[in-house]
Parts: structure tokens; C-alpha cells; sequence
């Protein structure tokens, strides 16, 4: 059965793990050694790290019925307040629902339950709370929609399901011509939506026993042959009571018309040829004289009738040998799943990679039948490596289908257990978008709209997958709700901004860049980061240099002691025509000295400086003036440069600068620049190509991060050796 969480409440509102349905029968174990699987148990009170599922107001519930009750219970509000001021602790919600279910309170409990089931629609165990609150208040329609709407939401509950049939079944009138019917067609829906879950046997034996109940025997029987071919825990019981059921009826009133008729004649053939044989035998015994005693034409004998169950199990024990070797196939697999059912309690990473095992080993099994017969055969799935379908042709058989299909069902199976995790939600798009591209976007509603609403990656990878279609609409749409979501995120406002600019909106994009950096003037870090975003977009693709020049500026007032503002400045100005721009570039330089620098980082500057001066002045008297306050600067700090700036360099250590010169690089960082890790991707310097980071996955640590990393630039920039004597 698709496990689902749902919780059962002690005496002293701590919610406790118990098991809601117990396997009944024990099954015979396959050749390898098998283990029975335990059934589906609660969720316990855990703390997610982020609020989950949709806001209340997004969350279809049937419409509250009319209650004469009043005033709400008094510790009602304190609770209810408590659960939405923190809507990610599980313990106050429960404990909200465990107290409406003790004050008997129809009108909170109704309140309560449609609230916490818009956040976690997969606890199965509330539905059926709720359908049984309705129900025992008299209004049996209303209990019917909340099923309905949990069974849409969790459609692989075996459980719900059951809840449901047995709602109908308490409260329809069988009497009515109708109701029969009724209840036939949603056996069929639930067996079509969890009937090849691994556990769902239960489901199929109600459905049998119903249909003996109501004396269709050719419609159990029908059943039967049906679940005799799916994989389950208890394949073998559904065999033996295929055996009981057929030795316990006529052949004619168990078996289709045209089966029974068809072995009837068989074995009406083959008994009649025995019969001859053995005539003859006794009629070369008999005595002279006597007859052969009469045999009435057309009577079925309890022999024939037990040709006929033997033939029957013939055809049947294949089809159960090779649904056998099918369960043996999966039992090892589903044996790794211990925590099949919805739970907030992050699962650990045995339990991850046995979900991605199991879903390789099935997408591989339908990999083979749909594969080119020139691939090979033997190729096999690797274990959590993202597997995909092979689109599939038109002409597909119906086992190609049904193997489809059991694809999905695991994967709907994976996604209960697995909710909280962005992984397999994206996996099983990327498996849906070869096959379906609406079936895809369905999940990836899903996904962010009810199980994922404060996770940003899958909305990303949502965004990007309706832009690869075509549909920019919607991918702004996904990217504006994200950002409403988690305000204040850096990497989707770049991901807004960066939708804009490859749709050929300039402009859109320059104005969301103009107002991050407008709203986060109170985040100098940030405002930086976004002021650099902006000044790069008007200098590489609007090709203002001015504004980009004054972008800086106004930033740098509000952050004289960002070296990283400083430096893509000085960029700037270095990329520009080398005569016209040779003031700015020493103004740069003369600005980063004079501010709140640290002595490594004015170092670099001054640097940047000398090499400027030395590859575009058109005198030596400049280059020596810029050379002299060089030294300077490095007496004042302490000398740390000496030994580079006049020691032997090793030609092999020269490489290219970032505006294209050669420069010397030491083998080491020098000492006064300790290498400082990048925890996080610096702002590109301005007058550089930064093509390698303009993938997404640079943004990865971007959300909201404290500070910048170094830029870590390790060269020691020493032009000056051999052409000017030490200071």
C-alpha cells in the first residue's frame, strides 16, 4: 500500500507511531529469503526546517455546513495562534487537533483540520478523521467530498480508499438499483489508482468479498484473475483463495461463458476418448452376451467438472509462477523502504538512495522492452543516477503501457514518503517531460503549489522548464511568486532579471536590477552585490559606460570599504581608451588607498596601478612617479613586498593578466595575501569575461549570504624589477 503518514494522539497530546493496518495473512516467502514488510504508521511530531504545503486560503475544503454551535472552545485561540505563528511545528498543530477532538467542537474541529491539511495534505489518517467528524454529525455528503478531495491529493491511499467504500457502503441504499453500481465503479478507480501498489491487497480482497457478497461469483472470479498478475506482498494468499473460491462453485457459475464452454469441450473430447479406450478393454472382458451398460447423453459428471477445475488451474498456475518471479524481482527493494508513509522527520540517506535504487531498477526494467534491440541489453541502471524513459512510439504494446504505468505508480509511491525533497519531484518531471509535457507541469504544480512552497530550487527548475517552452508567461509568473514567498532572495531576483534580458526586454531586466538595488540600501553587502549586477549589465549589453561609471559611485558612498566595488571600478576605467582613461585609472587607485582597505587588498591596487602606467604611459617620468609611490606605499606596510619585487622570476610562471598583458606570478601567495576561501561566487570584475560563471549553479550559495568572499588575487603584480632601482 502507498504509505502515508497519519498520526495517532496519546492521552498527553504527544503523537506516537502506531500501526493503522496490520498485514492479516503471512505470505509464503519467494525462493529468496523474504522479510514481511510492515504497513503504514503515523507521523510523528517533528519540526520541519521551512513551513510546507499551501496557505490555507490556496487549499480547496469542502464548505463548512451550517452549526448552531457558538463560541469557539477557550484555549481554541491560544492554540490556533500558536500553530499559525508557527506554522512549521508540527507539535502545535496536533496538539490543536488533538484538543478540538477532545472538546467534541464541530465547528473548531472543522477549522482546525482544514487548516492543517492545506500544509499536510498527506497525513491520510486526518481525512479519514475529518470524513468520520462529518459523517458522525449526520451530514453524510459532506463526509463523501472530504474523501474525495484526500483521495485526489494521496490517490495511492489504500487505506482512504477503503474508508471511503466502507462511508458508501454504511450510508448508501444497497436496495437501490444504483448503489450496486456505484460501488462497483469506485472499486475500479481505486484498484486503477493503487491497485499495483505492493501493498495493496486489502483493497483487493474487499473488492472480492463484495463481489461474493453480492452473489457475482464472474465478477470475483473476474478480480481474482486480475490481482493473480500483479506483484504484491501477498501474492500467494490471492492464489489459494482463487482455489478455494473455484473448488468451492460449478465451473459454470465461477468462470466466463465462452472459458467454461471452450474447457467443457476439451474435456468432454478428452474424456470421451479415455471412455472409448477403456470400452474397449471391458468389452473384450465381458461376457458373452451382455451389453454395455447406457450412458445418458450430455450430463456433466463431477469427473468432467474436475477436468475442467484442473485445466483451469493449469492456465492459472503460470500466470502465478511468473507474477511469483515478479515479487522475488522487488522484494529486496521494497524491503529497503522502511519509512514508506508521509513523515517531517528528514529521511536519512540509506533511505534516499534505496528510494533512487528502486526507481533506476524499475525505469530500467521498462528501458528494456522499449529499447532499440541494437542497444545493450545488458546495460544497467546506476544507483541514484537521474534514469529517464525513452520516448516512446506510438505503437507501443499494452505491456509497455502497463510497465509505464508502474513507473509512475512508484514514483507517486516515492513522492509520498519523499514529499520534502526537491530531488525526486525534479527526477520525475525530467521522466514525465519526454512523454507528456502538461503531465510534467501537473508536478511541478504539485510540487511547489502544496509540498514545497518555501523551496526554491524546484520553483527555479519550474521557471526554467516553462521558459524551454515557450511559455515566458508563466515563467514569470513562477519566479514573481517565489520571490513574494522569500523576499528579500538574491538569486531570484537574478534569475527575474536574467528571464527578462534573454527575452529581449533590456529594460526590464535594468529596472529590476535598479530596484534591488534601491530596496537594499539598508544591506550594504548586498547592495553592492547588486549595484556590481547592474553596472555590468549597462556596460556589456547597454553599452553606457557613464551610468555604469555613476552606478559604482553612489554604491561606493555607501560602501567606501568594499573592495569589490573598488575594483570594478577601477575595471571600468581600465577597459576604456588607455590615454583618455589614464586620470581615472589613477583616480581609482588613489580612492581605494584612501579608503578603509585592508593593507593586502590596497596593495593589489596599487599594483593594478603600476601596471597600468608601465603598459599605456607615454613617459618614463610617470611610470616612475607611479613606481616611487609604490615603494611607498609598501615601506609604509611594513615592506611585505620587497622580496618579491626584486627577486628572480622564473619564466614559466608568466601569465596573462585580465586585461590580456603578461605578468609575473609567484609560485606561492605572497605573505602579506593569505588565500581566503570563496564560500561564496564573488561579483564578476567588471572589464573580464565571465562566461564560465553565467550558469545558475554559481547562485547556489547566493540566497542570503552575510558577506563576500576575496576575490584572491595571487599575483604579486611586480613589473618594476630590472628596469627601477629599490627605494
Amino acid at each position: 500500500m502507498a504509505a502515508e503518514g497519519c498520526e495517532e494522539m496519546s492521552g498527553n497530546g504527544e503523537l506516537e507511531e502506531s500501526s493503522v493496518m496490520e498485514a492479516s495473512e503471512v505470505p509464503a516467502s519467494p525462493p529468496t529469503q523474504m522479510v514481511e514488510m510492515s504497513e503504514e504508521n503515523g507521523s510523528a511530531a517533528e519540526t520541519p526546517e521551512v513551513p510546507l504545503g499551501p496557505q490555507p486560503d490556496s487549499f480547496s475544503m469542502p464548505p463548512p455546513a451550517e452549526d448552531e454551535e457558538g463560541e469557539l472552545p477557550a484555549d481554541f485561540e491560544r492554540l490556533w495562534k500558536a500553530a499559525h505563528d508557527n506554522p512549521q511545528d508540527f507539535t502545535s498543530w496536533t496538539d490543536l487537533l488533538q484538543y478540538c477532538e477532545q472538546e467534541s467542537h464541530i465547528t473548531a474541529s472543522r477549522r482546525a483540520l482544514e487548516a492543517f491539511l492545506a500544509r499536510y495534505p498527506l497525513c491520510y489518517g486526518y481525512w479519514k478523521k475529518f470524513a468520520d467528524l462529518e459523517r458522525r454529525a449526520g451530514y453524510n455528503n459532506k463526509a463523501e467530498e472530504v474523501c474525495v478531495q484526500g483521495l485526489q491529493l494521496i490517490p495511492l491511499s489504500v487505506d482512504l480508499w477503503i474508508h471511503y467504500i466502507n462511508l458508501l457502503l454504511g450510508t448508501l441504499d444497497m436496495n437501490l438499483p444504483e448503489s450496486p453500481t456505484r460501488i462497483r465503479r469506485v472499486f475500479e478507480d481505486a484498484v486503477q489508482a493503487a491497485g499495483l501498489d505492493f501493498h495493496s491487497d486489502r483493497l483487493w480482497d474487499l473488492y472480492i468479498e463484495w463481489e461474493k457478497e453480492q452473489g457475482n461469483m464472474k465478477n470475483a472470479t473476474a478480480v481474482l484473475d486480475r490481482v493473480l498478475k500483479v506483484p504484491t506482498q501477498l501474492y500467494n494468499t490471492h492464489y489459494d483463495k482463487f482455489k478455494e473460491h473455484l473448488n468451492g462453485h460449478e465451473p459454470k457459475d465461477v468462470l466466463p461463458p465462452e472459458e467454461y464452454e471452450e474447457l467443457r469441450t476439451l474435456c468432454r473430447q478428452s474424456q470421451k476418448a479415455e471412455r472409448a479406450e477403456q470400452a474397449q478393454e471391458e468389452e473384450e472382458e465381458r461376457p458373452p452376451g451382455e451389453e454395455e451398460p447406457a450412458t445418458p447423453e450430455g450430463t456433466d459428471t463431477e469427473e468432467l467438472m474436475q477436468k475442467i477445475r484442473e485445466q483451469v488451474l493449469v492456465s492459472r498456475d503460470k500466470v502465478y509462477q511468473d507474477n511469483e518471479g515478479e515479487v522475488r524481482k522487488r522484494w529486496h527493494l521494497e524491503d529497503a523502504i522502511k519509512r514508506p508513509y508521509f513523515h517531517v522527520k528528514p529521511l536519512d540517506r540509506l533511505q534516499l538512495r534505496a528510494w533512487h535504487t528502486y526507481l533506476d531498477w524499475e525505469i530500467a526494467q521498462l528501458n528494456k522492452e522499449t529499447r532499440d534491440p541494437s542497444q545493450d541489453p545488458s546495460e544497467a541502471a546506476t544507483e541514484g543516477s537521474e534514469v529517464t524513459a525513452q520516448p516512446q512510439e506510438a505503437s507501443e504494446d499494452a505491456a509497455d503501457a502497463h510497465d509505464d504505468h508502474r513507473v509512475r505508480i512508484l514514483f507517486e509511491r516515492c513522492l509520498i514518503a519523499c514529499a520534502l525533497y526537491e530531488e525526486f519531484w525534479t527526477r520525475y518531471t525530467q521522466y514525465l517531460e519526454l512523454q507528456s509535457v502538461d503531465e510534467a507541469r501537473a508536478v511541478f504544480h504539485r510540487a511547489c503549489e502544496i509540498h514545497l512552497t518555501h523551496k526554491p530550487n524546484i520553483h527555479m527548475h519550474w521557471a526554467t522548464f516553462e521558459e524551454r517552452h515557450g511559455d515566458l508567461t508563466e515563467a514569470r509568473r513562477v519566479l514573481e511568486a517565489l520571490e513574494k514567498t522569500l523576499p528579500g532572495l538574491a538569486v531570484v531576483r537574478l534569475r527575474r532579471a536574467a528571464l527578462e534580458r534573454r527575452a529581449g526586454q533590456l529594460d526590464q531586466s535594468e529596472a529590476l536590477l535598479q530596484e534591488a538595488v534601491a530596496e537594499s540600501k539598508e544591506k550594504p553587502t548586498l547592495h553592492a552585490f547588486y549595484s556590481i549586477k547592474l553596472a555590468r549589465l549597462l556596460f556589456k549589453l547597454g553599452r553606457n559606460p557613464s551610468r555604469a561609471r555613476r552606478v559604482l559611485q553612489e554604491a561606493l558612498e555607501i560602501s567606501p570599504d568594499n573592495d569589490k566595488l573598488h575594483m570594478n571600478l577601477l575595471e571600468l576605467e581600465v577597459s576604456g581608451d588607455p590615454w583618455a582613461s589614464a586620470e581615472a585609472v589613477q583616480e581609482c587607485v588613489t580612492r581605494a588607498l584612501a579608503a578603509p582597505l585592508a593593507p593586502d587588498t590596497k596593495i593589489v591596487f596599487s599594483q593594478r596601478g603600476l601596471q597600468f602606467a608601465e603598459d599605456y604611459s607615454n613617459s618614463i617620468q610617470s611610470v616612475l612617479s607611479v613606481y616611487e609611490e609604490h615603494q611607498k606605499l609598501l615601506k609604509e606596510l611594513g615592506g611585505t613586498k620587497r622580496g618579491a619585487e626584486n627577486g628572480d622570476e622564473d619564466a614559466e610562471k608568466l601569465s596573462k593578466s585580465d586585461d590580456g598583458s603578461a605578468v609575473a606570478v609567484s609560485a606561492q601567495a605572497p605573505p602579506t595575501m593569505p588565500h581566503v576561501p570563496i564560500t561564496t561566487p564573488p561579483p564578476p570584475v567588471m572589464g573580464t569575461d565571465m562566461s564560465a560563471q553565467a550558469g545558475y549553479g554559481g547562485y547556489g550559495s547566493w540566497y542570503q549570504q552575510p558577506q563576500y568572499g576575496s576575490y584572491g588575487y595571487q599575483n604579486t603584480w611586480n613589473y618594476g624589477q630590472g628596469y627601477y632601482p629599490p627605494s
